[in-house]
Formats: structure tokens, sequence, C-alpha cells
């Protein structure tokens, strides 16, 4: 009776140290004689000898094991076989063939040997045929289940498309909705502000006392407001993918030194001061002038309005060979830990409050982020609470 290539396999008796005690029955063609002291693992390919002693160890500590997959040489080329064994008192019977279905034919028909092997044998490849198929049986309620849920992944991943595309689309509608309201308030409270500052300078000597503050206030809120509305054009320009950046060749230093003076205008109001370290020599970088202006407005403005009266503003430049890194640090309150990650997300706020009831939008740092990102640097920030706070951006240095 011819066999099939899946039932051909190999059973041997081993010691508890893998050597070959005897061969039991030879499908596949094994080394006759075999050289003494062979062992299982010598029977493997060499890629699998670590796996063959894993397999010997598992036998032992179990006094059973089945399904494992190691490649043998059968008609001289490499072969994967299914393997599986049991523990006899102090020897070690192990079973291989070509397939799980294989292992368990031939374990069945190895039964069938009328030899030495006793009744405990036959029962021991009984046992190990049974759960090889209680282990195909596992193996094909598992299959089932894992193909049920990737089918259930894949329709919620379908709904999730569908989903983003959808909230894109009305992502795109709101920054456009954003855009046309935050544009069409410009002008008129652009010209109010006008007049309030007309009405505070041109107009103070007619006015009693109540009547300038109320010209202040309007002001002041409508300052508040031009500034939130234009941060809005920016923030919905941002989101639609519309940051424009102009950068060419450019001093860095004497941008940042011409916008530290004009700073130390507001810092006065406070009695702050700014100090600029002035570097002896900085290479020239390509940038959007405007736009790295805006940043550093808006980390020194920071600075001074989350800062007490009398401190002092610190900023610094500093180059290594691909990168510029500019530095912004005050003495103020600082903040804790927690509100660090909230910094350039939009309309985020901190616990920590203004030392003189200055209003922010919270739109600045995240403006001031997808700046510095589009231009391929980063921006972070370091900060101890009482110690004051320190932000650091980086602009990348072309050659």
């Amino acid at each position: 009776m011819s066999l099939r290539e899946e039932d051909r396999g190999i059973a041997i008796v081993c010691d508890r140290h893998g050597v070959i005690l005897r061969i039991i029955r030879d499908e596949l063609g094994l080394p006759k004689p075999l050289p003494p002291g062979a062992t299982i693992t010598s029977l493997v390919e060499k890629p699998f000898t670590a796996d063959a002693g894993k397999f010997l160890n598992a036998l032992i500590e179990r006094h059973a094991a089945f399904d494992w997959e190691l490649a043998m040489s059968v008609d001289g080329l490499p072969t994967p076989m299914h393997f599986a064994g049991a523990a006899l008192d102090d020897t070690l019977l192990i079973v291989a063939a070509r397939s799980c279905s294989g292992l368990a034919r031939f374990s069945e028909d190895l039964m069938s040997i009328n030899n030495e092997q006793t009744n405990a044998l036959r029962a021991t490849l009984k046992e190990l045929s049974l759960q090889t198929r209680r282990q195909s049986a596992q193996d094909n309620h598992l299959y089932e289940d894992l193909s049920r849920v990737n089918n259930e992944l894949a329709n919620l991943q379908r709904e999730m498309v569908k989903k983003n595309v959808e909230l894109e689309k009305l992502n795109a509608e709101k920054n456009r909705f954003l855009g046309m309201a935050a544009h069409d308030l410009r002008n008129p409270l652009g010209i109010i502000l006008s007049y309030s500052e007309f009405l505070e300078t041109e107009a103070a000597d007619v006015l009693n006392e109540e009547q300038r503050e109320f010209v202040a206030t309007i002001k002041n809120t409508s300052e508040f407001m031009l500034k939130m509305v234009t941060d809005l054009l920016d923030v919905t320009a941002i989101e639609a993918g519309h940051l424009k950046l102009d950068s060419h060749a450019a001093d860095l230093v004497e941008l940042v030194r011409r916008n530290v003076t004009l700073n130390r205008v507001l810092a006065a109001k406070k009695d702050i001061s700014i100090d600029f370290d002035i570097p002896d020599a900085f290479p020239k970088l390509a940038f959007d002038a405007g736009k790295i202006e805006q940043v550093l407005n808006n980390l020194m403005t920071n600075a001074i309005k989350f800062s007490h009266r009398g401190t002092k503003v610190r900023v610094s430049l500093n180059h290594s060979s691909t990168f510029a890194t500019i530095a912004v640090q005050d003495q103020g309150q600082g903040m804790p830990a927690a509100d660090l990650p909230k910094l350039f997300q939009p309309f985020s706020k901190t616990s920590v409050l203004s030392t003189a009831g200055e209003k922010s939008t919270g739109l600045g740092l995240a403006i001031v982020r997808r700046i510095i990102e589009g231009h391929h640097g980063r921006i972070w920030v370091e900060s101890e609470v009482g110690k004051g706070s320190t932000f650091y951006f980086t602009l990348p240095i072309t050659e």
C-alpha cells in the first residue's frame, strides 16, 4: 500500500537527553545506520536546532507535546515536518509527519504495529492523535473568529473613511464660514478702533473723565476683538492648508533686534526690561520675515503679559551647523506641568492668569506652532512654577 506524501513520517524512541535509542518506523529514509549518539536535534536542519531543543524541554516538562513545526531533510530537500511526542518513564516517544492531519493518520497507523511497545505507548499515541485533532478544531474555530472580527473591522474602517470624508467637508465649510465672518468683521472693527483712538487723543480735552473712560473701554475692546478676528483669519487659512511662506535670505539678528526695540515700549508700561544677547557672528537664513516677526511678537508679548512688574525678559540666539535656536525667557509665574500640553492647541487656556488683566484669544501659540512647523523647525517650552518660562524655536540653516 503506497503512502501519501503527507502520511510519510518517522517514529523513534529517545532517552531524556534526546539521544535516539530506537527507530520504530521510518518512511522518510533516515540514514542507516544512524551515527552512535545521534540525537533528535541532529535530524533537523541547522536553523531549527534550537527549536528542537525547546521541543524536547517542553516534552519532558509537560510529558507531552504536539504540533511543533521543525524542518528535516527529506529526499535531499529541507521539508517542514510536524512533530509530536510523549514521555514514558525515562524514554521519549517522538513521531513526525509532513502535516497535522498526516501526523494524526501516521500515529493511528503506528498503533497497529505489533511490537514490544506496550498498551501505554498506544494509548499515548492515541492521546496525541486526539490532541492534534482537538488543536486542529480549535485552530479552525480561531480562524473563523478571526475572519469574523476582520470582516467587522473592515466594515468599521469603511464607515470611518466615510465619516472622515464627511467631517473634512464640514470642517472645510466651517473654515470657510469663519473666514467670511472674520473678514466681514475686520473692517468695521478697524473703523471703531480708529475712531476711538482719534477721540482718545484729539477729543480728550472736550470729554469729561467718565466719557474718557468710555472711549478707553471702546478702544481696548475693539483692539482685542480686531486681534481675535485677525487670529481667526490666520487659523482658518492654516487649517485650510493656505499657509503661504515667502522665504528668502534675511538677517535674523537684525529682525530680532528690531522686534525687541518695538516690544520695549510695551514692556516699559509694566517696568519690565528686555535684554537681547547679540551674537558676534550669525549665519544667514532663509525664512519668511513677516511670519517670524509674528512669532517673535507673540512670544515677547506673552512674556510681558505673564511677568510681574520690575522683572526682565531675555532674548537670545545661538546656532549649530544645522539649526538656529531663538529663546525668549521670562521671570514670570511659570506654568504647572499639566498645563504645558495645552499651550499650542487652538483656544486653549492655562491656569496661569496675566499679571495686569491682559486678555488672550487662545489662538496665538497655535498659529506660532504652525508657522514654525511650516519652516521645518520646532517649538517647545520649559517652565517651572515660580521661576518663569522659556520658549524656544528653531529654524533650519540652509547652505
